[in-house]
């Protein structure tokens, strides 16, 4: 049972997995429809939302639960099949370095439309892109979209901010950061 988005789904998913959308509503109504006795393995993409669903599930009576630890995040870093409808093409690695070539520097935001924390730092990426465009050059990847380029750059979580001066990495961060500390950084000329 994949429990992200149809979109996620649509962007790669393991072979045979059923897709009911943990948060769209009405998980508990369609789950209600399998067989509580067979066993039932649970995956999203890096966890959050598998083990909320492994949780519910078995409040639902289902015996044998079992959750996918990393979620598709590990399926794909360790270079697993998947099944993809549509594939999606995104940025190849050439397109993301010539990004890079900038006078200014570049941040880049790798997100995913599902991400809690992402979500959080969005408005304040666009604000700093639309204030500060002489000062630092602010670029947000789908990382759901460009799931290639992020397996080349091993991004394997979300969000990740990478800072470049002169197309290299002088700064990065993993998860959720604030918008001071993210301007704090000395990094950012302000």
């Amino acid at each position: 049972m994949d429990v992200r988005t149809p979109g996620e789904f649509r962007n790669g998913h393991l072979k045979n997995a059923m897709n009911i959308d943990w948060n769209a509503g009405d998980f508990s109504e369609k789950a209600k429809a399998l067989d509580k006795d067979r066993p039932v393995f649970v995956y999203c993409m890096s966890g959050p939302r598998s083990t909320a669903a492994a949780v519910k599930l078995q409040e639902m009576g289902f015996r044998h639960v079992c959750e996918m630890q990393g979620g598709m995040m590990k399926w794909r870093n360790a270079n697993l099949p998947e099944i993809k409808v549509p594939s999606y093409a995104g940025m190849s690695l050439d397109n993301y370095n010539e990004m890079l070539k900038s006078d200014i520097p570049v941040l880049v935001d790798f997100y995913a439309e599902w991400c809690a924390p992402c979500k959080k730092m969005e408005p304040y990426l666009k604000k700093m892109a639309t204030e500060m465009p002489d000062k630092v050059q602010i670029v947000r990847i789908n990382a759901d979209e460009n799931t290639e380029l992020c397996k080349a750059l091993n991004v394997s979580a979300r969000p990740v901010l990478k800072l470049y001066k002169n197309g290299k990495v002088v700064w990065e961060n993993l998860g959720f950061m604030p918008e001071k500390q993210v301007k704090s950084r000395n990094t950012i000329p302000l």
